[in-house]
């Protein structure tokens, strides 16, 4: 009828309706329900009204019913649809809308194109650009993966942006299709990806506050901090939480480097070598500040061939450092002076306290031996070659080397005082994921407060 005929000629009112860009011009004109569409206005074939209108009486939403046939409303506007579905529906009751025809096919297809060797020409040197844009990106990304686009080495938003790129800044038209098919990826989601740019943006200002925290929080004291010792540290210091996942999350976005540990070499043991019972038997969490005590020495390498060493003592229950001394020679002294610190400690149990260490000479040697006796410490020694019987103090260790820039000490008295603040900074400010998130003070206190 002439009244059905005036309505495939209808246009789409512009009053609060957006325009379509270059890119969604292309899109929408390969849509075979799409009759013509400019930048202001959009007409669609007389069945895909007649299909519109059988499923809105079906039940399906406008909304729907555009989309499933590849007329996504960040594409078209909800006011466009919103029109088309009320001109639609009156033309219907009216009787100028015949719906009785079936639609012959609900899934878009592109419209088959005669290509001119210009054209041709034209893509080839859009797919050209493309790809020296992604080889410059996998080169900053890491050398090891380059590989050729559609190859999955990159992510699909990284794909995206570099369509957007190479658009934009040569200048292109009409090349979505065509640079999105030798991508790999699916226009709709390259569209989708432009649609959703605010929201990278504002994604990525979060994202910039957390790297700062992270970044205030390793360079608390100076010290380098995992995620657990980050997450940790904002939440008791600052008042910052921080689900651990995006600590790490952000860490790897942003190159965070965390210190990793060496892994160490798991001793066998064949025989025990009784030279002092072992009494502890890795029992180190009695939950009783004081009366297990952890001790041993480190060899600390510093300067230009400077060796150092480092004797410690440690709440096995708590992992406070109680007393320690560095010394540039290994001579007996410096165990039993780090032992003799203990005197003023009031939280020591002298009366049935313990004190476990290695086979060392210095441990075995009848004068540190008479010493812990004197005080009222009974002694233990772990197995030969079994470090896992000394673990909570082999592992202090191992932290003190991965978060002290030791070598670059060039004195000392250098040395030392570096030592001094880290375990200050070990026993006060660095929480523990294994004592409740606590630092070894807090959690003696702690421990003192629920006995």
């Amino acid at each position: 009828s002439s009244l059905v005929g005036s309505e495939m000629c209808i246009r789409d009112s512009m009053m609060g309706i957006k325009y379509f860009t270059e890119e969604e011009i292309e899109y929408l004109s390969s849509n075979i329900y799409v009759e013509s569409v400019n930048e202001k206005q959009i007409t669609y074939t007389i069945e895909f009204k007649q299909f519109f209108v059988r499923e809105y009486m079906n039940g399906k939403g406008p909304t729907l019913i555009f989309e499933s046939v590849g007329l996504y409303k960040r594409i078209l506007g909800a006011k466009r649809i919103e029109k088309a579905t009320s001109r639609w529906m009156k033309a219907y009751e009216n009787g100028t809308l015949d719906v009785s025809a079936t639609l012959p096919n609900r899934h878009p297809v592109l419209k088959a194109k005669n290509i001119t060797d210009k054209e041709l020409i034209r893509r080839q040197e859009a797919k050209i650009k493309l790809l020296e844009l992604e080889v410059e990106l996998l080169k900053k990304i890491d050398l090891k993966e380059r590989g050729l686009i559609g190859s999955q080495r990159l992510k699909s938003s990284d794909i995206f942006e570099l369509i957007r790129i190479t658009i934009r800044d040569n200048n292109l038209k009409n090349v979505v299709y065509y640079l999105c098919a030798s991508a790999g990826v699916s226009r709709s989601g390259y569209y989708n990806y432009l649609s959703n740019e605010s929201k990278r943006e504002r994604r990525e200002e979060i994202d910039i506050k957390v790297r700062d925290d992270i970044l205030m929080a390793i360079s608390f004291r100076g010290y380098k901090k995992g995620s657990r010792s980050i997450k940790m540290l904002l939440e008791d210091k600052f008042g910052i939480c921080y689900n651990r996942k995006r600590i790490m999350r952000i860490m790897r976005k942003y190159n965070i480097v965390c210190p990793i540990r060496r892994k160490k070499y798991k001793y066998k043991v064949t025989k025990e070598h009784k030279v002092c019972k072992n009494y502890l038997q890795r029992e180190f969490k009695q939950n009783v500040p004081g009366k297990v005590m952890l001790t041993d020495i480190s060899y600390l390498q510093y300067g230009n061939a400077k060796t150092a060493y480092l004797s410690t003592i440690l709440d096995a229950s708590t992992n406070e450092i109680l007393s320690f001394k560095v010394r540039e020679n290994m001579k007996l002294d410096l165990v039993i002076s780090t032992l003799n610190e203990l005197k003023d400690n009031q939280f020591v149990h002298f009366d049935d306290g313990m004190i476990h260490s290695d086979q060392g000479w210095h441990y075995t040697n009848p004068q540190f031996r008479i010493r812990a006796a004197e005080m009222g410490l009974q002694q233990s020694m772990s197995r030969r070659g079994n470090c896992w019987d000394n673990a909570p103090q082999e592992s202090f260790f191992g932290h003190l080397k991965d978060e002290v820039d030791i070598k670059h000490c060039n004195t000392f008295d250098e040395l030392h005082t570096l030592i001094s603040d880290y375990i200050d900074y070990y026993n006060n400010d660095r929480y523990q994921w294994n004592l409740n998130k606590m630092t070894p003070i807090q959690y003696r206190n702690y421990l003192l407060n629920t006995a």
